[in-house]
């Protein structure tokens, strides 16, 4: 198991202790800072650092079980297993992630319709819509959306049973992926707080702590993947 230090967001470095190298050349630690791809939102990258030697992470997996595999960019200098190491993330693509997702699970408000998958990248991201005609006003969406954004809304996170997520179906915005089962537990992301709240659904990424740190976000393209699917994509236009 690799202890989930990428639940404080905003961690930037951290040690760990190196527990296993893969065949393929990974490396487990026994606490990742580094965010393993899922739910759309790709691997952190970074470095690790130890006895005056570095090796860059170029992303990171998930490996079997809760293990979080770190890969490095080449294997030509590897920590040994059992090594005290430091973990550097690259805070400028992280927090460029962190605030597309949180804008994302904004736009989910905006256009309240099923989603039926989503993809995250450094500066734009995108989420697919049942949606059978295309919007009417791209530029009304752009406008709702970064009203919520300047209300600086909270962003925090509260914990659930499967059964109280099965006694409560409508949290679940995505058609296509469900919130990992199993743990006891699943983690919802809630934005506003009291009358403030404008949502509440499961995920496991790395989210912004207010939503005014997203910044303005730009409407991209809205493009036609199917019959009853429209691709919306938003752009961040500055920094926050």
């Amino acid at each position: 198991m690799s202890e989930p230090l990428f639940r404080d967001a905003y961690l930037k470095t951290a040690p760990g202790r190196v527990v296993d190298v893969t065949v393929d050349g990974g490396i487990v630690l026994d606490r990742s800072l580094f965010y393993p791809t899922g739910g759309g939102q790709p691997g952190d990258s970074g470095r690790l650092l130890w006895d005056g030697n570095e090796i860059p992470i170029s992303t990171a997996l998930k490996g079997a079980g809760d293990a979080i595999v770190l890969m490095p960019e080449d294997t030509g200098k590897m920590p040994p297993v059992g090594a005290g190491i430091q973990q550097v993330i690259d805070w400028e693509k992280r927090f460029s992630f962190m605030r597309i997702h949180t804008a994302l699970h904004l736009l989910s408000v905006v256009i309240p319709l099923p989603v039926s998958g989503g993809s995250i990248s450094q500066g734009k991201g995108r989420l697919d819509f049942d949606m059978a005609e295309p919007p009417e006003d791209k530029d009304a969406i752009a406008e709702a959306l970064n009203a919520l954004i300047v209300r600086d809304l909270e962003v925090s996170e509260t914990w659930i049973t499967d059964s109280e997520l099965d006694a409560n179906p409508a949290l679940v915005k995505t058609m296509s992926v469900q919130p990992p089962r199993g743990s006891g537990r699943i983690r919802l992301v809630k934005i506003g707080d009291g009358d403030e709240q404008v949502d509440l659904q499961p995920c496991g990424g790395t989210h912004v702590a207010r939503t005014g740190q997203i910044g303005p976000v730009r409407l991209g393209k809205v493009e036609k993947k199917g019959a009853r699917n429209r691709r919306v994509y938003i752009h961040l236009d500055a920094a926050p």
